[in-house]
């Protein structure tokens, strides 16, 4: 029996022997309960890779040479991924990660092959508990393979500095981050990826027996990030948007506010009206004077067709083609940031963000700023650093963050706070939470800043 097998079967028969009811956990002090979470998720992750190891090996044994012969064949499944689902109750998605992870993980202890390196140090992390089959699945798939753009050891190196990132990013972060990594490494695949996405794209419709027309669709983000805009337009005085703009327009808001239709009949009704408009419109009409904004962001060091650039909202970079095609259609707002990652202060001494101010948040912080927290600029607002009262606050950009308002509140009604150093910005619990008030480090969403903030260590591998 492993040390790892041994390990799982002590866990287990501690969680199995445990009594623990709702009333029991109830009776937890707060340091308590957080400390059970964590045990916990740390036998968890033990269960997970035993977990994984057992589905790569049902699929080795349920090979496509195998025939019928194959363990999961031979009763009846057509995959190994269907016969775990009906083993454990775990999901397609749970049962393919598993499998995939188990696979690597299997194929890194084979005698008969060279495992990747990258693949070595994946396997290594999980067995000793420093990283999750979701973390490990998440940074596979977003990292991908090598090719004649991306070495083993660039690959390799960027593993290892994202099994770091492990630490304080939830696994779709994770993902997103290793996406991000693959295209900072790999920029001549950004052109074949942007293609192959957009390729995907689809819009279907049905009509229900009840009369009423249903469908689905699929965007790439180009075209995602038009639409998004356009609806999010509509709706962004129900997500914080007021507090941006000013008097006249927070007026026109508070009529949509007190609209008595939700905001799903709204975004329906917006995007009819859009429709409507398009069919009406005189076939000689040049489209673009009240087009939604999709604000195209380039570094430097991409001008003179290098590199790439993001589009605001979207995680993954665009080829410089459509860069350049944004810009001659639409024009840009100039965006300048330093090496540090903080934008250009074009703030002024007044109570309210300016909407350029609430662009150069957007783009510097990718959305709300707190922890964890995935809401987009869109549904956020801006917060001072130094509240305009209690502190004299100015309203510059730099002492200024996006938080979603559920985060906004949290920070003004309950004693958290948020302090900045240069272009770094921490957040500090209150002692209710954190009897020591350690400061959390705030790290923004936007691609952009990500990468001028990185040290790049990978991008300069063999």
């Amino acid at each position: 029996m492993t040390n790892a097998t041994e390990a799982v079967m002590a866990a287990t028969s501690v969680l199995s022997e445990a009594t623990v009811t709702a009333a029991s956990v109830a009776a937890f002090d707060d340091a308590s309960l957080v400390a059970l979470q964590s045990a916990v998720s740390m036998h968890r992750r033990a269960l997970d890779a035993v977990a994984s190891l057992a589905a790569g090996e049902i699929a080795r044994r349920s090979r496509r040479d195998l025939g019928h012969a194959g363990l999961a064949q031979s009763r009846g499944f057509r995959s190994a991924e269907e016969f775990i689902q009906s083993v454990s109750g775990a999901s397609r998605i749970e049962a393919g990660k598993l499998v995939h992870v188990g696979s690597m993980m299997i194929a890194t202890d084979s005698a008969y092959h060279s495992p990747p390196a990258w693949h070595a140090l994946l396997a290594s992390a999980l067995k000793r508990g420093g990283a999750s089959v979701d973390a490990v699945e998440s940074i596979l798939r977003g990292l991908g393979e090598p090719d004649s753009s991306i070495t083993p050891p660039q690959l390799r190196a960027a593993a290892e500095q994202l099994l770091v990132e492990s630490l304080t990013l939830n696994v779709d972060q994770l993902y997103r981050r290793a996406r991000l990594l693959r295209d900072e490494l790999d920029q001549n695949g950004i052109v074949r990826r942007e293609k192959e996405r957009r390729d995907l794209r689809y819009f279907r419709i049905f009509r229900r027996i009840d009369g009423m027309v249903g469908g689905s669709f699929l965007l790439d983000q180009e075209d995602g990030a038009l639409f998004t805009s356009a609806i999010d337009a509509a709706l962004s005085p129900r997500r914080g948007g007021p507090r941006f703009v000013d008097a006249a327009a927070n007026a026109e808001a508070a009529k949509l506010l007190a609209d008595p239709r939700t905001n799903d009949q709204l975004a329906a009704d917006t995007l009819m009206e859009m429709i409507r408009l398009a069919v009406d419109a005189d076939p000689g009409t040049v489209f673009g004077y009240r087009r939604p904004a999709v604000r195209v962001i380039v570094t430097e060091d991409s001008i003179g067709r290098r590199g790439s650039g993001t589009l605001e909202g979207m995680p993954d970079p665009v080829s410089f083609g459509t860069v350049e095609r944004h810009l001659c259609d639409t024009g840009a707002i100039g965006l300048f940031f330093d090496d540090d990652g903080r934008c250009l202060n074009v703030g002024r001494d007044q109570r309210l963000f300016t909407e350029r101010q609430r662009i150069g948040m957007a783009v510097r912080d990718g959305g709300c700023l707190f922890p964890e927290c995935e809401r987009p600029p869109s549904h956020c607002e801006a917060h001072h650093i130094n509240q305009w009262l209690r502190d004299a606050g100015r309203t510059d950009l730099n002492d200024g963050v996006l938080l979603c308002r559920f985060h906004h509140l949290l920070l003004h009604n309950n004693g958290w706070a948020i302090e900045r150093t240069g272009a770094k910005y921490t957040l500090v619990p209150p002692r209710a939470v954190d009897a020591e008030q350690c400061a959390v480090n705030l790290v923004s969403r936007s691609a952009v800043v990500q990468t001028l903030r990185n040290a790049r260590p990978v991008l300069v591998g063999a």
